[in-house]
Parts: structure tokens; C-alpha cells; sequence
């Protein structure tokens, strides 16, 4: 997509996160949340991760390609996030949020 002079697109797409939501929620049937991090615990360099859970916190087991499919996504619609640290996307709300400052915010 082309920007303008000051760097917005041209035609800003507002309804991507909310297309994303409903395509993962297609996918993967039964998630709430969505992490996604460049930390996989079994990789030894960055890879890509992503840890499911549903609405009751649960963690989901998926296929890797189904995860991979599912964090490279989120990367796409968000490019300009600061993925040197964990995200996670609420697809309920179609928002993405530092993982690192919602745990933060949960410890005071």
C-alpha cells in the first residue's frame, strides 16, 4: 500500500485486526488468545511461537503449522509492533497488547 508524505496509508485499512479475529477464530475454533513471540522454547534462535488459550485461560494444543499460520499472520497486520517482545492478540476484541506490560499491570 502506498503512504502519504507523513507516512500514513494511503487508505488505511481499519478492519484488518477484525478480519483477522474472525479468520483465526475459523481456524482455530475455541481460542480467545492468541501469544505470539520470537522466543520458541524448543529453537535455539529466534522462530516464531504462538501459545493458544481459550476462554478460560486453558492453553490449546495446535498443529505447528497451524501456529506458525496463525503468528504470521498477526505479524502481517501488525508489522510495526516491537516484536522483540511477546505479543498478544484478544481476538474477541481484535486488539493487540504487549504481553510484557499486561503481566506487569496484572502484578500491582
Amino acid at each position: 500500500m502506498l503512504a502519504t508524505p507523513s507516512e500514513t496509508p494511503a487508505c488505511p485499512d481499519d478492519g484488518r485486526p477484525r478480519r483477522l479475529a474472525a479468520r483465526l477464530a475459523d481456524l482455530i475454533p475455541g481460542a480467545a488468545t492468541i501469544r505470539v513471540s520470537l522466543t520458541d522454547p524448543t529453537q535455539t534462535w529466534p522462530h516464531l511461537h504462538a501459545v493458544v488459550k481459550d476462554e478460560t485461560g486453558r492453553t490449546m494444543e495446535l498443529g505447528r503449522p497451524t501456529a506458525r499460520v496463525a503468528a504470521r499472520s498477526i505479524l502481517r497486520v501488525w508489522p510495526e509492533a516491537d516484536w522483540i517482545r511477546p505479543h498478544t492478540f484478544c481476538l474477541a476484541g481484535a486488539t493487540l497488547t504487549c504481553s510484557d506490560l499486561v503481566a506487569a499491570d496484572r502484578g500491582r
